[in-house]
């Protein structure tokens, strides 16, 4: 059940079939990233004469309960949710028309949803690999290059977790459709099932980095499940729901996060949640699924405004070269200030709080800049046929690995130099042999009959299209 916009906007880009409070939500769950990670990253010089790095956000009394709105990576998710359910039943839909089978459009799925994540992070895995390894060769401090590696890599987690939720969809879309109740069930259950072999191994007497590690194998489970709750979005279940019934569910959501933290063992803080994924946010997917449903007629109404319209499609169709680009230009920012101290107040300061809106502008003016030579990596490259499944699981396997084992062990040089490797495998996989020999035809047909070609939009899995 879809709220759509009445009326098709200028330029010829049709407006008319899409949800567009989704793509307004994931908007805003990525400017929330940019504008969290801003306020993370303070630097400026030590006592020493030296460079420190610290994180002005996270030293306030009250960012731990702040967590609990700011946290916005669970409502990504189930938007994304949407938007595989939706993908995934049209395309169905259209192969049944044409006499193909569920294989094939799975295939071609992974296929393009393999290229929308892995083309724009592969000028960005270069790019950390030649920096990181210049910077190693100019001698730059280990620790000052380990911290803002490190940094600069923690949103990649994000790249294998997408990844397997969108390698993962056929089949839990088609369990989903099966069994509805029972696929969340059997994932809650595994997701809690890791929490607790984690956090038993934490407690006894045994390498606690070990037991963190034991935790990533959420990234199987935590994800696809919050996916799960999108499915149940694009059904209909959220929108059938009473005012009253949204707002008790929202409740709820927030709600468990008592139990599970101050009386369980988890963080109060939905950030340190997040790496490795827990039970928590499942919880906040549930209550920021209900607000999004509750919240629909407003956003709807704010979507039909040309303003917005604009807002939305010029960040949405740049979604991913924000969401990878933000920290690196962030940081390259603060550096600037270090040359020119006089532009740089020291981080937690007054005057460093209030020009934060003004360099939250500067850095998504620079990310516009850097989209116009990286914007078209954003948009999949057109195949004649999907890869065959051989070559999805390669690379699969040349990619999540590598990311995760970032998310895990911090971002270096090798690790940089395999994912950009990896990443430049899976796209050398994806497409070969897209272009076939055909033979010429023996006359062209005269101008006045070759059929003009379509006008087409660019689209992205994280845009506006």
């Amino acid at each position: 059940m879809l709220v759509t916009t009445e009326r098709t906007a200028r330029d010829g880009v049709d407006l008319s079939g899409r949800d567009l409070t989704l793509d307004l939500a994931r908007v805003f769950c990525v400017l929330v990233v940019v504008a969290v990670h801003l306020l993370f990253v303070g630097v400026g010089p030590d006592a020493s004469g030296g460079i420190t790095v610290s994180r002005p956000l996270e030293e306030l009394p009250w960012f731990a309960g702040a967590t609990w709105v700011g946290q916005v990576m669970p409502l990504f998710f189930v938007v994304g949710g949407f938007a595989t359910a939706t993908s995934l039943r049209n395309a169905r839909r259209r192969a049944a028309e044409a006499g193909r089978g569920d294989a094939e459009v799975a295939r071609s799925y992974a296929h393009t949803r393999m290229q929308r994540l892995v083309r724009p992070s592969l000028p960005l895995l270069v790019f950390l690999a030649v920096a990181l390894g210049g910077a190693m060769l100019a001698g730059v401090d280990a620790g000052l290059l380990g911290a803002v590696a490190t940094g600069v890599g923690s949103p990649l987690w994000f790249l294998g977790a997408y990844l397997i939720c969108q390698l993962a969809a056929p089949i839990l879309l088609t369990w989903h459709e099966r069994a509805p109740v029972a696929t969340l069930a059997v994932l809650l259950a595994a997701v809690i099932a890791v929490d607790v072999i984690r956090f038993a191994l934490t407690d006894a007497p045994v390498d606690q980095a070990g037991a963190s590690v034991l935790g990533y194998l959420n990234l199987l489970f935590v994800w696809p499940l919050v996916q799960q709750l999108g499915f149940w979005y694009a059904d209909g279940w959220f929108a059938c729901r009473s005012w009253w019934q949204l707002v008790l569910l929202a409740v709820l959501g927030w709600a468990a996060l008592v139990p599970l933290t101050v009386w369980g063992p988890y963080p109060v803080d939905m950030l340190t949640n997040l790496n490795p994924p827990t039970v928590p946010l499942v919880a906040l997917g549930v209550g920021q699924a209900a607000l999004l449903q509750l919240l629909k007629p407003p956003l709807t109404a704010l979507m039909r405004t040309r303003a917005m319209q604009a807002l939305v499609f010029v960040v949405g169709t740049r979604l991913m070269t924000v969401y990878l680009w933000h920290l690196p230009l962030i940081l390259a920012v603060a550096g600037l200030g270090l040359l020119v101290p006089a532009i740089a107040p020291a981080a937690g300061t007054a005057a460093w709080w209030w020009t934060r809106p003004v360099v939250f502008l500067v850095v998504l003016g620079l990310v516009y800049l850097l989209s116009l030579p990286l914007g078209r990596f954003e948009r999949p490259a057109a195949f004649s046929r999907p890869a065959s499944t051989v070559a999805l699981a390669v690379a699969a396997v040349a990619t999540i690995p590598p990311v995760v084992a970032i998310a895990i062990l911090g971002l270096d040089v090798v690790l940089a130099t395999i994912a950009a490797a990896g990443f430049a495998l899976a796209v050398l996989l994806l497409g070969a042999g897209q272009k076939p020999k055909s033979a010429p035809p023996k006359s062209a047909p005269p101008k006045s009959a070759e059929p003009k070609p379509a006008s087409s939009v660019p689209s992205s899995d994280a845009a506006a299209s």
